[in-house]
């Protein structure tokens, strides 16, 4: 893993263009903390923070072609590079690294913007063109890293993250009202939108090109797609499931092979679920690389999986670490999770992830697999199962049966919203009237978000106040989506908003690289994806089982337990976190002071205090109320550098890896 930032245009006076990538990199160390490099030309700078994995002795970025034409700076992993150098070479190319890195350059140069269809990988690439005078900017198909963009001083500025932007254009780092709102709606901004006013994320599967003049075209190169309903019900490539689940197994078992290329370490996350287990699992039976594990626990039974995770440690035999987490560690780590993301969060399940990847780090560990991503491509969450019911009962809306089977969803919680029947009935019955809409599936999870909004101020509220989360989204779907099987519009959905913009990101790659840890995603292989995108709905959910057709391509290697277990989300203590026997942290209390909210201009004070003081007497359990508070706070923390005051996230909460990397 590593960080990219630079520069197209004049900005700077003579002989400032290096001191400025060096200002801008610098605060990206931690993605990148064995070496600096830089390439500057009239009019352009490339800058990157290494962290190295592939080719250690000579990837050294940036890397260009062989006229020295084509320049590039990249973030990632290509998995398949060794296949496309054997390609290229057939076709008289020729390498002077043995980096996936090359394979950028030499793909450009033959096959133009479409080098990046050849692709296999997590990436965001920064190429510069020199003979067209043109930088080339592409973010990977699913948004696994990121790449953000702003303009400003006769200049496009890019990035990594946007606190490298703000290391030199500091005017930018302005809160956005528009982000604020989306994050108290869908939890994270949609792209191309961010937190911060004027300041662009690239969306997943785009390609961007920006003249010298400045004039910039977008291209969307690949995108989450399906069959129309009556075509997804037909099988004609599988006789059944079970040869589609021995396919799937195969495809997978591929996505590993690559994923597992490293010239270092690779371990692997246990969650003790269906979806990690399953990546162990298929690491120990099909391929000679040993696999060292790791996983998070709480203390607290209700979000604890550790008995799990180590019957998984056992059935395969894994050298294994637990990291064990209580509510205090998370609270003492919230600012530095915060100044990693970037952005406001509605929840704290990152943290303990970002503190188990300094545990790897320790651990000598650089790369970790993981299991994200297989809730959204086999339609393992709730929302789904949930949705699902909620179609069926809007058929019979005045039906009292229909709702009740919502009572088989969300028994891992101590307080279900399907547990009362009267309560679940007033709660799912949200959006019934939305049947018909393809955002259908998320009204009573972004009804419950959108509560939060009632904690701004009157003056932002107000911004607020003719715009439709719903008609938002819906904007920015595909014009065919309601041709697609009910299930395939859940699922895309939730790939283009929970997914790139939170899980992806806050709980992916900031959690990660916060300590220099790179992570992989098999499930989110796109031939993977592509190969399930195309089954029947009914392989995914069958009755009210999640992920069928996965169960069945990994049954046999996990305990039986494990295989039918159902999805427990992966969740940590929220607002409990921030307050000790009663006592709010001191950071918290500060925050929260009426003076200092109304400074902001942000929230009502009022409304939050009383938020602050149920909390503080331990009576915030719903989610409505948790994600509030954690939204609230987590925007507070940001806001100091809005305001201009001192530096509210010091260097101890952006990690300490001594001295600053050597220069190359």
């Amino acid at each position: 893993m590593c960080g990219i930032a630079g520069y197209l245009g004049q900005p700077l006076g003579a002989g400032h263009d290096r001191a400025t990538l060096e200002a801008m990199i610098r605060t990206l160390r931690h993605r990148g903390p064995d070496g600096f490099g830089f390439h500057v030309d009239a009019g352009i700078g490339l800058a990157h923070a290494r962290l190295s994995i592939i080719d250690i002795a000579t990837g050294a970025q940036p890397i260009r072609n062989r006229r020295g034409t084509v320049w590039t700076v990249f973030n990632g992993e290509i998995f398949n590079y060794l296949e496309l150098r054997a390609a290229l070479e057939a076709k008289g190319h020729r390498f002077y690294t043995r980096s996936d890195t090359e394979v950028i350059v030499h793909l450009y140069d033959r096959y133009g913007d479409d080098f990046v269809q050849h692709l296999n990988g997590q990436f965001a690439i920064a190429l510069w063109d020199a003979t067209r005078q043109r930088l080339v900017l592409a973010r990977d198909r699913f948004g696994i890293r990121p790449l953000y963009y702003t303009r400003a001083r006769n200049a496009l500025w890019f990035a990594s993250e946007m606190k490298a932007l703000f290391a030199v254009v500091p005017e930018q780092a302005q809160l956005s009202p528009r982000g604020l709102i989306q994050t108290f709606s869908y939890w994270a901004p949609l792209d191309p939108d961010t937190a911060y006013e004027e300041v662009y994320s690239l969306p997943p599967g785009h390609l961007m090109t920006v003249e010298i003049d400045g004039r910039s075209t977008f291209r969307r190169y690949w995108d989450w797609d399906f069959p129309d309903a009556a075509q997804a019900a037909q099988t004609p490539e599988w006789r059944n499931i079970d040869e589609a689940a021995a396919e799937l197994r195969e495809r997978l078992i591929e996505a590993i092979r690559l994923q597992l290329r490293a010239d270092v370490p690779v371990g692997a996350y246990l969650s003790g679920g269906l979806d990690s287990s399953g990546i162990v699992a298929l690491i120990r039976s099909f391929t000679d690389n040993p696999v060292r594990t790791f996983s998070v626990a709480f203390d607290q039974p209700e979000f604890d999986e550790s008995a799990h995770q180590q019957a998984m440690v056992r059935h395969l035999g894994t050298e294994h670490s637990t990291l064990k987490v209580g509510a205090a560690d998370i609270g003492a780590a919230f600012p530095c999770f915060v100044a990693h993301t970037e952005t406001p969060v509605l929840r704290t399940a990152g943290v303990p992830l970002m503190l188990l990847a300094k545990m790897v780090r320790e651990h000598g560990t650089k790369v970790v697999l993981t299991g994200e991503g297989a809730d959204e491509v086999f339609g393992g969450y709730d929302l789904f199962k949930e949705a699902k019911v909620r179609r069926f009962w809007a058929r019979q809306p005045e039906s009292t049966l229909r709702p009740r089977l919502l009572g088989r969803l969300y028994g891992y919680l101590e307080n279900s919203p399907a547990a009362n029947p009267a309560l679940a009935a007033a709660f799912f019955g949200q959006g019934l009237q939305h049947i018909d809409r393809a955002v259908f599936a998320h009204a009573p999870r972004w009804t419950t978000s959108q509560r939060a909004l009632s904690f701004l101020s009157p003056e932002l509220r107000a911004t607020a106040a003719d715009w439709d989360a719903f008609a938002f989204a819906e904007s920015r779907l595909p014009e065919n989506i309601m041709a697609w099987a009910p299930l395939a519009r859940d699922q895309y959905v939730e790939a283009k908003t929970l997914l790139a913009g939170y899980l992806l990101s806050s709980q992916g790659d900031r959690a990660a690289t916060a300590h220099s840890i790179e992570g992989r995603f098999p499930y989110l292989d796109h031939t993977v994806v592509e190969f399930v995108n195309r089954l029947p709905p009914a392989w995914k959910i069958q009755g009210l089982t999640e992920k069928a057709i996965l169960r069945k391509a990994l049954g046999d290697l996990l305990p039986a337990d494990i295989a039918s277990r159902t999805k427990q989300p992966y969740r940590a203590p929220d607002s409990q976190s921030f307050f000790v026997n009663g006592q709010p942290l001191d950071y918290v209390e500060a925050l929260f002071d009426p003076a200092h909210l109304r400074a902001t201009g942000l929230f009502d004070t009022s409304a939050v205090s009383r938020l602050f003081a149920k909390a503080r007497a331990g009576k915030v359990t719903g989610f409505a109320d948790n994600q509030a508070f954690v939204g609230i706070l987590s925007t507070l923390l940001l806001s100091q550098r809005r305001s201009g005051a001192s530096d509210p996230f010091p260097q101890e909460h952006v990690g300490d890896y001594g001295p600053v990397p050597q220069t190359v």
